[in-house]
């Protein structure tokens, strides 16, 4: 699935749906910062896309891809969520060389605007290290709600008192109503804060 052919765009950032070329400019950037990241992965990604499986949408600036997220029409890996009807979104990422622009919150407004017509709600999972602390800052101020399942360890709720591994595997997930609250999506924006904690660096939100 696609966004509108009618790029999104604000100063010289365009907000596009994700194309075959963007996989070497993508890795390009996660090489860049010393990450890796499989092309596999993407690859995965495109062709979900094309399936209609999955949306995929890239801020790109002056020709460089600057970010991309992610939204499953329906939750795949947020369990609490599956067979419901809520959109997922996955695999949130702003490159470091361009954070603190904004990036981050647009990708997030984008990608909510793109579910807000699906469904009233969007999931997600973020994960607990402090790798994602900043992350888990910006969706309570975007108007995600804990879910209340507690952690889970991939697919597998943690059992109290339980040992695990406190890896990008064990995450807690969110919800938001994207219609009916202060942080509904509007003509393109949402009513969140947007502030500079919004822009960091593990920006992952998958499983």
């Amino acid at each position: 699935m696609k966004i509108s052919d009618r790029d999104i765009t604000k100063s010289n950032i365009i907000y596009r749906s994700a194309v075959q070329p963007d996989i070497g400019r993508i890795l390009a950037q996660f090489t860049a910062q010393g990450d890796n990241k499989p092309r596999e992965v993407l690859e995965t990604y495109l062709r979900e896309q094309e399936n209609g499986e999955r949306f995929v949408v890239l801020a790109e600036v002056d020709g460089e891809a600057a970010g991309y997220v992610t939204l499953y029409p329906e939750a795949k890996d947020a369990v609490p969520f599956i067979r419901k009807g809520i959109p997922e979104i996955k695999d949130l990422h702003v490159f470091k060389k361009f954070q603190r622009r904004g990036i981050g919150t647009r990708l997030m407004d984008e990608i909510e605007n793109i579910a807000a017509k699906i469904a009233d709600t969007v999931c997600l999972g973020v994960g607990l290290h402090s790798g994602y602390g900043t992350a888990q800052r910006m969706y309570v101020k975007r108007g995600y709600l804990f879910d209340g399942s507690g952690a889970w360890d991939g697919s597998v709720p943690a059992k109290p008192y339980g040992m695990v591994e406190n890896g990008d595997e064990l995450v807690l997930f969110m919800s938001k109503k994207l219609r009916g609250n202060r942080f509904a999506c509007t003509g393109g924006a949402t009513h969140a804060l947007h502030t500079k904690e919004e822009e960091f660096v593990n920006e992952e939100v998958s499983m």
